[in-house]
């Protein structure tokens, strides 16, 4: 994803003189650097000073540029919220921010930088949009998308690589999910590095369990797709939300105020329960996420007990 975001930019400069950089000493592990050694006089490395970062960003737009603000989701928003809501929300300027390394799957960085309440702290700001993609293609989808639309973007990426899920055929929509396996008895929602681990849970509990799961990417949370999770009620049944995010304001948090309102039905939060977490190394990140109940194991006991609970 880190990858696909810096070529993206490289490319989005290329055909936008407009477009500029901010970044907070992580250009190497976001990739802009890409940017910055092609266009030296439109990246900003503003050091560690994620409040300075963001209000330039916010300057750089009010001058008529595309501005994008990047370096870990840990710092933005995490050291930033003051200035995000006013100095980019509240005028509603064109600053497209950009982070990576969120959720749990940092691994060695431990609780303090595995950023697990993002998306509930940026969809909680009027004006900000919030997208979490699923894998390099959709990055790069997505960027194309966002560069033409005035306005707050936030853009959640992961550290790790992540399977190929999209081919460069595919669309996206902002405000639109998509379903990328059908199926009959339950829908799974889930977005980033949760979708390719959704589509393995799927295959197990069709081949263990004979359920029949409907596996939807919902990279576009705010503004989200009360259409899609409206027909999935309908056609489905039950809904699962799997995220790398604590569960408290979140995608199922999203979901659940869609369904209460138009489409009332069980909605199963499968993701950090509201708990912060702890390191791992690298080699051990697989049996951090199970701890966390965010295995294509621990997907499975979910929905299985979901379903049960559906009969009595």
């Amino acid at each position: 994803m880190r990858s696909a975001y810096g070529d993206s930019l490289v490319n989005l400069g290329s055909r936008h003189s407009n477009i500029v950089c901010v970044g907070g000493d992580t250009t190497d592990s976001l990739k802009t650097k890409k940017f910055g050694e092609k266009f030296p006089d439109r990246l900003f490395n503003v050091g560690i000073a994620e409040a300075n970062l963001v209000s330039i960003a916010a300057g750089l737009a009010i001058a008529g540029k595309v501005s994008f603000a990047s370096t870990y989701a840990a710092f933005i928003p995490g050291r930033c919220l003051d200035q995000i809501r006013n100095a980019i929300c509240y005028p509603n300027l064109d600053v497209k921010i950009v982070v990576s390394h969120a959720g749990l799957s940092v691994g060695p960085d431990g609780a303090s930088h595995q950023q697990i309440e993002d998306i509930s702290i940026m969809r909680s700001l009027p004006n900000m949009r919030v997208l979490v993609p699923a894998d390099a293609i959709s990055v790069k989808k997505l960027l194309e998308k966002i560069v033409n639309i005035p306005g707050p973007f936030y853009v959640r990426l992961a550290r790790p690589s992540t399977e190929e899920i999209y081919s460069e055929e595919s669309d996206f929509e902002i405000g639109k999910g998509t379903i990328i396996k059908d199926g009959n008895d339950i829908s799974l929602f889930s977005c980033g590095t949760m979708v390719s681990t959704s589509l393995k849970a799927s295959d197990t509990l069709k081949k263990d369990h004979d359920i029949s799961c409907r596996v939807v990417d919902m990279y576009s949370i705010k503004p989200i797709d009360s259409d899609l999770i409206y027909r999935c009620t309908k056609e489905t049944g039950s809904l699962a939300s799997i995220e790398e995010h604590n569960i408290v304001g979140g995608l199922g948090s999203a979901i659940s105020e869609v369904t209460s309102e138009i489409c009332p039905t069980f909605v199963r939060k499968i993701g950090i329960r509201d708990r912060y977490g702890e390191s791992a190394r690298d080699e051990e990140i697989d049996s951090l996420l199970d701890k966390y109940g965010l295995s294509p194991g621990e997907i499975v006991k979910n929905v299985v007990a979901l379903k049960k609970s559906e009969k009595k």
